[in-house]
């Protein structure tokens, strides 16, 4: 076990953890010899403990530490002690494509074209050296703080797409390539689909194909054509465009046959945007082909664990991201005939002979069903009666049923694998035998060839060899307990997991084979340790609509608590700003979440801060000093803040909170009138009238600040 501070091969220090993914976790340390910082990638113990991954672990991580090119986040060294099994990298603070695409929303062309040039540079430097990444994705490429990219775990997918099980695999089905996909052989020209992929989602700040399960991806991989870029993003260079679906082709032949190419047409690109530089080819606009059920059985096979090995990834956006994240696991199978250079006109005959093949079956049905049931009708018995196989029983309507496969003298982990991939269960029981070898499946109960429904349990007889060891019971007790009891008694041991609600988290459910059976000795015993009650993952509600998110939370199992409404100038009304537990976090089926919905741009407040002024000269040229003003202060929106008489300026006026951006000021004030002397015409007496005085008005604007 790693801890901070201890020294990994006599001269690497470790400092901190600074990332953690599904098969190892990724230390920062400092190296002793050389006076440098570096990533220290540490598998983690239960892939430690397989060898057949380890080999390939190590043969994957010794070749890519052959590379050195500024494009590629260079591995260093490669080296294990005391079951500790780690690769030494180059330590790249930055942010990772993906991080990088989200931020921005999605990329102008000539930094999309950019960043493909810098990875296709480093894909190039790999694929010269006879290196096949296969888990091409932006999540892989990485943005230093100068700007450099960097592309990360050359060499490490391979290992892991045969071997290993992540959370991972929602993020790379999104960029695998068709033969990927369905399983087959993949080369440089994969690595280039799946930069196509990353291409487009630069471009467009999203993927082109997505659905509900990473099969309905894959198949989408299969058989869909991809859309161009040009329909989101209408202003892509044509250029741009014609590169993005070349790389893309279904089949590998029609896709750019190396790097070099890729690489020249992307600098012309930078040069004439809008120029045609790859032509149109009839043949790339030919349909793609119907995936087979063998093809779809491989598919479901490959992603049937997908759920149970999930975690939450960080979300750290400077930080060292060299986890590899490969697609599926599987196994190795024959590869079959290439399909890919099929001929398009041959297909379109070959479409048109099948529907009518179709027509003329559908007929004879409707007439056969005619004379069956209207001789029925007629009150007459059948010639002869209907009778369903025994090996194959007539289907049930809205029933599955798969065709049961020869599983005689074969692996029973390559049995039990195949049975999964058609959705049917398996039970083996094991048999001593001096004709079978060990660990090959005698017998089934169900013939090879029967129609079965999906989901049903095969039972499986396998032979122990001519002297088979009994199998200890670990049901119940802890995994390094159960991995203690199997090794001394000479088993290997798998870990799987699943959710219980009856077994506590940390113990095992189950184990196959089951204990008291006698199998060979050497024989792997998969255990099943129980990770507690099933929980539900927190769906991203964000951004919804308050019913959308409502029903997103119902369909997951959980429940909508306290909603409170606020006013918000970053989302509209009605959308969810907050929830009270983070998406992707795993909770307890019918936990209640806490919302907050937008209702709307928070209304703009004023204040005012004014200091008024006795009148002016301007304002009331008749107007003495010391004389009483009464004044008023109203608001554009009518509310009266201020309403006083007095004699002493200035006047304070201090109010907050306001709705309206400015008011109106009045000052009334009194003025004395001296009356003109009269004479009178008969006494000729003067006189002089008492003075009168009279109430004079002005007003005033003044503007409110806002808030």
């Amino acid at each position: 076990m790693v801890k901070i501070g201890m020294m990994i091969g006599d001269r690497y220090e470790v400092l901190e953890k600074i990332g953690t993914g599904g098969m190892s976790d990724v230390y920062k340390a400092k190296c002793h010899k050389l006076n440098r910082f570096v990533a220290v990638k540490v598998l983690k113990q239960e892939f430690s403990e397989n060898a057949n991954f380890v080999s390939k672990f190590r043969t994957e991580a010794q070749a890519a530490a052959g590379l050195m090119h500024p494009n590629i986040v260079n591995v260093y060294d490669v080296g294990e002690e005391n079951g500790i099994y780690y690769i030494v990298m180059e330590l790249v603070e930055g942010i990772t494509l993906k991080k990088y695409i989200e931020k921005k929303a999605r990329l102008s062309f000539k930094e999309a074209v950019s960043i493909a040039i810098q990875v296709s540079m480093g894909i190039e430097a790999a694929h010269n050296n006879h290196i096949i990444h296969r888990d091409i994705k932006p999540q892989n490429i990485i943005i230093s703080k100068d700007g450099k990219v960097k592309v990360t775990d050359f060499g490490i997918a391979k290992a892991a797409t045969s071997n290993t099980i992540t959370s991972n695999v929602m993020g790379s089905v999104h960029y695998t390539s068709p033969e990927q996909a369905r399983g087959g052989y993949s080369d440089e020209k994969s690595d280039i689909y799946s930069l196509g992929i990353t291409i487009f989602e630069m471009l467009t700040g999203r993927v082109p194909f997505n659905g509900e399960t990473t099969v309905a991806i894959a198949i989408k991989h299969i058989q869909e054509e991809l859309p161009s870029p040009k329909e989101f993003i209408p202003e892509i260079p044509t250029s741009v465009e014609g590169i993005v679906m070349k790389c893309c082709q279904k089949s590998p032949d029609r896709r750019y046959q190396n790097m070099q190419e890729l690489i020249a047409d992307l600098k012309q690109s930078l040069m004439n945007p809008e120029e045609v530089i790859v032509p149109n080819d009839p043949d790339m606009e030919a349909g793609t082909r119907p995936i087979t059920d063998s093809e779809r059985a491989q598919i479901k096979r490959r992603t049937a664990y997908h759920d149970r090995y999930e975690y939450e990834e960080r979300e750290e956006p400077m930080r060292l991201r060299t986890e590899a994240e490969p697609i599926y696991e599987y196994e190795e199978e024959p590869e079959e005939e290439d399909d890919y250079d099929y001929n398009p006109k041959m297909e379109k005959v070959t479409t048109f002979l099948a529907l009518l093949a179709g027509v003329v079956i559908c007929v004879i049905v409707v007439v056969l069903a005619l004379k069956v049931f209207g001789e029925r009708d007629d009150g007459k018995e059948p010639d002869k009666p209907i009778i369903a196989s025994e090996e194959s029983p007539t289907p049930s309507p809205g029933k599955k049923y798969v065709k049961m496969p020869e599983v005689r003298n074969r692996s029973v982990e390559d049995v039990r694998n195949e049975l999964k991939g058609l959705e049917l269960e398996s039970e083996v029981e094991y048999e001593e035998s001096d004709d079978v070898e060990m660990g090959k499946v005698i017998s089934a109960d169900v013939e090879a060839g029967t129609e079965i429904e999906a989901g049903s349990t095969v039972k499986l007889v396998a032979s122990a060899g001519a002297q088979g060891v009994e199998v200890p019971s670990v049901t119940g007790g802890s995994y390094e307990d159960a991995k203690l009891k199997l090794a001394a008694e000479g088993f290997t041991v798998t870990r799987e997991e699943a959710f219980s609600n009856d077994v506590d988290e940390g113990l095992i459910i189950s184990q196959v084979p089951a204990a008291q059976t006698k199998v060979a000795k050497g024989t792997n015993v998969t255990v099943i340790v129980s990770q507690g009650k099933e929980k539900i993952r927190v769906p991203d509600l964000i951004g919804r609509l308050e019913a959308d998110g409502r029903a997103e939370a119902r369909e997951a199992g959980l429940e909508i608590g306290d909603v409170t409404y606020e006013s918000s100038n970053e989302v509209g009304g009605g959308e969810i700003f907050y929830q009270s537990y983070s998406k992707g976090s795993y909770v307890e089926p019918g936990t209640t979440i806490d919302i907050k919905v937008s209702s709307g741009p928070k209304a703009a407040t004023y204040k005012c801060n004014a200091s008024i002024l006795a009148p002016s000269v301007e304002e009331a040229p008749d107007y003495v000093a010391g004389t009483e003003v009464a004044i008023t202060l109203v608001t554009d929106d009518g509310h009266t803040l201020l309403e006083t008489r007095t004699a002493s300026f200035p006047q304070a006026a201090n109010y907050y909170g306001l709705t309206a951006s400015g008011g109106t000021i009045t000052m009334t004030y009194t003025v004395t009138i001296e009356g003109a002397p009269i004479t009178d015409p008969d006494t000729g007496e003067t006189v002089t009238p008492e003075p009168t005085t009279e109430e004079r008005s002005f007003t005033r604007r003044i503007e409110f600040v806002e808030e």
